[in-house]
């Protein structure tokens, strides 16, 4: 990984031993999608690991990683901002959040309009949310072939990203990029990876 480029290991699905494997290589960075199976391995992993939430949140589950998740990738609306917000302040922390701005074109993908994250960024709700410390944004490119798609994509988050941070210089991670196309996204400026089948071989879905 290039300096100033963190590296996610995307250790959702994977057994403790594959993880305990990475981490025994010197990764520190595991990034989950279900937080009940987070939940379980950081209670079984060394505890100077940082968790990261990768996937879409449910707001009834934020409770059971609050105690300890690093970072929320993909927050997408206030209500779950102030759901974080509250569980945070419940275990006496401040948990670090990533608004996802939607760059994909498919409906699948979550994500606030660059619109309504600069709305969001500016409200005064999230001025009153103490727990919630909002450290960057990040987004998905579509599942395509198509590269230059894909990098217009990322040229888009990377635009957005440059123009918030005139106005809140305190967001510092621009995190785009998984296994299929991180070296575009390095490329267009990203700061955070996230990276699965690269480090681990292909999901189990046993």
């Amino acid at each position: 990984m290039p300096d100033g480029v963190v590296l996610v290991a995307v250790s959702k699905t994977k057994p403790l031993e594959d993880l305990m494997e990475a981490y025994e290589a010197g990764q520190r960075i595991f990034g989950e999608n279900k937080i009940q199976e987070m939940a379980s391995k950081w209670k079984e992993m060394p505890k100077n690991i940082e968790w990261h939430m990768i996937g879409h949140v449910q707001r009834n589950k934020v409770k059971y990683m609050a105690p300890f998740v690093h970072l929320i990738h993909a927050v997408d609306s206030l209500k779950l901002l102030k759901e974080i917000d509250k569980e945070a302040a419940k275990n006496e922390r401040t948990i670090n959040c990533l608004l996802q701005v939607k760059i994909a074109e498919e409906e699948s993908k979550f994500g606030l309009s660059q619109e309504d994250t600069k709305i969001l960024l500016t409200s005064e709700t999230l001025q009153e949310l103490k727990n919630v410390s909002i450290v960057g944004i990040m987004g998905m490119s579509t599942f395509t072939d198509n590269q230059e798609q894909i990098i217009s994509e990322f040229k888009i988050l990377k635009d957005c990203f440059d123009t918030l941070k005139k106005n809140h210089p305190y967001l510092r991670q621009l995190s785009m990029g998984m296994s299929g196309d991180y070296k575009l996204a390095i490329a267009e400026g990203s700061t955070m990876v996230r990276i699965g089948s690269s480090i681990f071989g292909a999901r189990n879905y046993n």
